[in-house]
């Protein structure tokens, strides 16, 4: 799928002439997973966000493992250390060595379309995963696959209307703990939340940042503590969040959990984050899928077979709760069934 320069044209066609005069000629190779007997090796670049989470870490396990040299692969990784101007430098040098496929887990949605032209302008399809990109153009990515953000928000907080009915909550007293201001997964999780929260009555004391870590998490969990005495409830955009404004609950002398002083809820679903919903720490943890590295192969051997993948994928995902209050809930006449957390659910988790 690269751009072919001339000089490169011609030397393939020599050698070629060459093989064949000798006895050796054969068709090219097709590889789209390294299989088949095939000798070529499709390379990819992926630029990631960075490792600010476990979730970020099972998302890079996951490419790396199917994007191996073992599966006929050349992954170039790069860790964007959460700048976007790293991923732009990463993008171009991708470009400037040719690579077939570019992926791009993208920092936050705006900026991408200098360098995206670029990459278009040396014909390598660029996959957009997790996070959305917001372009001039959709022409400018050939695919994108992720989960659906602002559902998944819809989903914690039609949980959470329901289950306070269920348990005689007269107030919801709520605090925001925003992922990475301008990330996809931010926007459609806090949009979410400013929804229901006008809809339902519920009183939203503060929204901050904590940058999807788990030190960030608690750093502004302890803001909010201090300027809030009435909090009921912590809306955490992720586990590591979670985690910290746990930590930061408990370090106040509040208690967690449905017995506590306050419900903690979360995204993700990271194993760690589930068993903290077994124990009642987080009351309930809607799943955002990291496993995207096979997918996105899915996509490239689409295009290896010059067939057209969607533009657009979502990732089917779940409702992950402690206790059985609430067993489904329902959204745009769609009903999603709410998972009770056991041992074997943990048990049962890939990441």
């Amino acid at each position: 799928m690269k751009k072919k320069f001339l000089a490169k044209a011609l030397s393939v066609v020599m050698a070629a002439a060459l093989l064949t005069g000798c006895g050796g000629g054969k068709d090219k190779a097709t590889s789209g997973s390294g299989g088949d007997g095939g000798s070529d090796v499709i390379t990819v670049g992926f630029s990631q966000v960075g490792a600010e989470s476990d979730w970020r870490t099972a998302n890079s396990e996951s490419m790396k493992s199917t994007f191996s040299e073992a599966n006929g692969y050349k992954l170039i990784f790069d860790d964007a250390q959460q700048k976007q101007e790293n991923q732009i430098t990463a993008i171009r040098n991708f470009i400037q060595q040719e690579v077939d496929y570019i992926v791009l887990a993208p920092v936050t949605e705006t900026g991408w379309d200098t360098v995206l032209q670029e990459a278009k302008s040396a014909d390598i399809p660029v996959i957009i995963v997790d996070r959305m990109v917001d372009v001039s153009s959709d022409d400018l990515y050939t695919a994108w696959v992720g989960s659906n953000f602002k559902l998944e928000g819809q989903k914690a907080c039609e949980w959470l209307k329901a289950y306070a009915a269920a348990k005689g909550m007269k107030e919801i007293n709520i605090v925001d703990i925003q992922g990475t201001i301008g990330a996809s997964a931010q926007i459609g999780r806090t949009e979410a939340l400013d929804e229901a929260v006008e809809a339902n009555g519920w009183n939203l004391l503060a929204q901050q940042t904590g940058e999807f870590t788990q030190a960030k998490g608690q750093e502004v969990m302890e803001s909010m503590l201090k300027q809030h005495d009435n909090i009921n409830v912590v809306y955490c955009e992720n586990d590591n969040e979670a985690f910290g404004a746990i930590d930061a609950i408990e370090a106040a002398g509040k208690k967690v959990g449905p017995d506590g002083d306050i419900l903690v809820m979360s995204f993700d679903t990271t194993k760690a984050g589930i068993t903290d919903t077994l124990s009642g720490k987080i009351i309930l943890n809607t799943e955002c899928n990291p496993l995207h590295g096979p997918r996105v192969e899915e996509i490239i051997k689409k295009l290896e077979n010059n067939e057209t993948p969607d533009k657009q994928a979502y990732v089917d995902e779940g409702i992950f709760a402690h206790g059985a209050d609430v067993d489904k809930v329902t959204i745009d006449d769609t009903d999603y069934t709410v998972t009770e957390v056991t041992e074997d659910v943990i048990d049962g988790r890939a990441y």
